[in-house]
């Protein structure tokens, strides 16, 4: 292939049931930044059925063009209906780069897209950024468990192409005013293209919140101690209108459920307020909580690397500590 014919940069923007989802805006605001390096276009791609407050959406989060294919069968997602789709559009309009997100569906969506690309495609990217030589992608990713950060690049092949984990970039203040060009494609898609089908959608309601949307996240790590110790981090989470949160050490006790992980091999957060008890934090787990607004640290061991870059670092037993915050906190309320 001739790589200087592969030019703009791509964001899949995913959404469900007409909303689109907050890792689409992320991804805008960091395809912006790589694309501006470049001096490329930044073109958001939007699968759906009526779709035209989300294309105000994506407008206003700073695409420069939407691409919008719209049809009852994009709907609902299927891997068979927008892989044909996006692949032909990707082989026709041949971009440098496309970004998806590492969602469930993101996660499915990519490997699909890279194989009928015949591309390579770099998984829940924690970085990005772009080589001033020669000007590849650098995608940066967790490897080995979290304990090495592998940069890989595409050097051969187009469209360089990395699904991006949720919550690890910021998206750009919206901008009611912005305008770009919107294109309208005919989508050439039929039932038979189609391997499944989606005969009804039942929402399930879910115990566990998703902590890459939370404003507070109490979190715990291996000197809880036990399951049932997560109970008093719970009462503070609760009084707090908080979640729950827990380290990787937390999940492979069985403490707490993975989808609660915070970290390089969990999730990225920016609460306004994260408070970490009982974790030590090592470099992967600051990795995914860093940016949080303001860190509260609760350990027994003052010199631990969490106490150092949190905001206020309390020295102490948890047990001891969480209850009397739940009291003062109780306490404020009811004045």
């Amino acid at each position: 292939m001739s790589i200087a014919d592969y030019k703009g940069v791509w964001v899949f923007a995913e959404q469900r049931d007409g909303v689109l989802q907050k890792i689409a805006l992320e991804l805008l605001g960091e395809g912006s930044r790589i694309a501006t390096k470049l001096g490329m276009e930044l073109t958001a791609v939007l699968l759906g059925d009526k779709t035209d407050d989300m294309v105000k959406e994506l407008v206003a989060y700073g695409a420069d063009k939407v691409i919008v294919a719209e049809s009852p069968l994009l709907n609902h997602f299927s891997t068979d209906g927008y892989a044909k789709v996006i692949t032909e559009l990707a082989n026709e309009r041949k971009p440098s780069i496309i970004f998806v997100g590492a969602s469930y569906l993101g996660r499915d969506l990519g490997p699909r897209l890279s194989a009928r690309l015949t591309t390579g495609l770099v998984a829940d990217c924690t970085s990005l950024d772009i080589d001033p030589e020669n000007s590849n992608l650098m995608m940066t990713r967790p490897a080995f468990g979290g304990n090495l950060m592998a940069t890989i690049v595409c050097g051969d092949h187009r469209p360089q192409m990395a699904t991006v984990r949720p919550g690890v970039f910021e998206k750009l203040d919206r901008d009611a005013s912005r305008t770009c060009p919107v294109e309208k494609i005919t989508v050439n898609l039929t039932e038979a293209d189609i391997r499944t089908n989606t005969t009804e959608v039942i929402k399930v309601a879910q115990v566990l919140a998703d902590i890459a949307d939370a404003n507070i996240i109490v979190s715990g790590g291996r000197g809880v101690g036990a399951k049932e110790n997560f109970a008093v981090l719970e009462t503070l989470a609760e009084v707090l209108g908080g979640v729950i949160g827990g380290s990787r050490a937390a999940v492979e006790n069985g403490w707490v459920d993975k989808s609660l992980q915070v970290g390089q091999t969990g999730k990225t957060v920016r609460p306004n307020v994260y408070i970490a008890c009982g974790i030590s934090g090592q470099i992967q787990h600051l990795a995914g909580m860093s940016e949080s607004d303001y860190i509260i640290a609760i350990n027994k061991d003052a010199s631990a690397p969490i106490m150092k870059v949190a905001n206020l670092a309390i020295a102490g037993d948890y047990s001891k500590i969480i209850p009397e915050m739940v009291a003062k906190i109780n306490e404020l309320k009811a004045k």
